[in-house]
């Protein structure tokens, strides 16, 4: 398929748009539409927020009567089926738009080429695959979870120049500064859930919430807790607070009296949760993106699982030697022909820290 150059700025716009959902879409895609005569924007929306009209809906209502004969491009496929709103695809056709072009195919099994086939069948050009990859990366949660099953897992950690999280006694507050800690809070707000073990909810007392510190508007992600014999239940700040807490626990686990919470029993294996047995649980749940904040041997069983999609690594300019406490735990690496590759996304300076967006490459 060959694209112009207009063809190109439009859909750059909309994926533009698009990331205005970042932080109140889930667990809907995010997803922005412009419509266009030739290099003239007639219209343009983002999807805002679930149960909210879609961005082609948005779109078409500034556009107006001058939808008709003009260009619509859209980050995701429309879709075709009643869910919260009326299908995107009629709304196109009703305005008389002549063209869709959209960035990817939807994955979503309701839609999947459904809105394509509508739109086509009403006479409207329809062309996919302009600026996939950009798309996809946009939305790599709800598609992973869409088609695999379970949600996309980041691993954030703060490490020294020598990979320690912590001194040997277990001290970790603070190895990065004041700056790479609220860089952290923008990631937890994007995710559906943060997730972390028994020992560090003992070990730290985290809340696990998201505080932007401005009026940024966000959904706030649920807190996962791993914790086999419920040992956390009744302590810690994880539980105040306006966001949801789910415990997870062995399924011989008693809850104590008196206490109130939302908990699910899971598979067990000589005293560890089933890695795979927890993201689909949170899959299930219409989770697409997680970041976990854990100890070196939840982190490290994840990793070694192969279901760490992605690291974000705040490395401080310090150092804690030898007998401190490593990133990962587990991985059981003899020789270099079984490293663990990783590949460079990103790398940023975040006030004296650096931050480094790492992908494990495919073994």
């Amino acid at each position: 398929m060959s694209y112009t150059v207009t063809d190109h700025a439009m859909m750059a716009r909309a994926l533009r748009l698009a990331e205005r959902g970042t932080y109140t879409t889930r667990p809907n895609p995010m997803v922005g539409c412009v419509i266009a005569h030739g290099d003239e924007i007639v219209g343009e929306g983002w999807h805002q927020r679930k149960g909210g009209p879609h961005a082609e809906v948005h779109a078409l209502q500034v556009a107006g009567e001058r939808a008709s004969g003009a260009t619509a491009y859209v980050t995701l496929e429309p879709c075709a089926h009643v869910g919260s709103t009326g299908p995107c695809a009629d709304a196109l056709i009703a305005a008389g738009v002549t063209r869709v072009v959209a960035a990817m195919r939807d994955p979503f099994p309701k839609v999947d080429g459904a809105g394509f086939e509508r739109l086509r069948a009403a006479g409207i050009t329809t062309e996919s695959g302009l600026m996939e990859r950009q798309a996809r990366e946009l939305n790599n949660g709800f598609i992973a979870r869409m088609e695999r099953g379970w949600p996309w897992l980041r691993v954030k950690l703060a490490t020294t120049l020598d990979g320690r999280t912590a001194t040997a006694s277990g001290d970790s507050k603070w190895i990065s500064g004041e700056p790479a800690r609220r860089d952290v809070h923008r990631w937890r707000a994007r995710c559906g859930a943060l997730l972390t073990g028994a020992g560090t909810v003992l070990a730290d007392d985290p809340s696990l919430t998201v505080r932007l510190g401005d009026d940024t508007p966000f959904v706030p992600p649920l807190r996962v807790v791993l914790d086999p014999g419920l040992a956390t239940v009744a302590r810690g700040r994880v539980r105040e607070g306006d966001a949801p807490t789910l415990y997870v626990h062995a399924p011989d686990a008693k809850v104590p009296r008196g206490v109130e919470i939302d908990h699910v029993a899971v598979p067990v294996e000589k005293g560890r949760f089933d890695p795979g047995g927890v993201l689909r649980l949170l899959g299930s749940r219409g989770i697409n993106e997680v970041q976990m904040e854990a100890g070196a041997t939840l982190a490290g069983a994840f990793l070694d699982a192969g279901l760490v999609d992605e690291l974000l690594l705040y490395v401080a300019p310090v150092l804690l030697g030898p007998h401190a406490r490593p990133l990962f735990d587990g991985l059981h690496i003899d020789q270099m022909t079984q490293r663990l590759k990783m590949r460079r996304i990103d790398s940023t300076v975040i006030g004296e820290d650096f931050r480094l967006q790492l992908r494990p490459e495919p073994r």
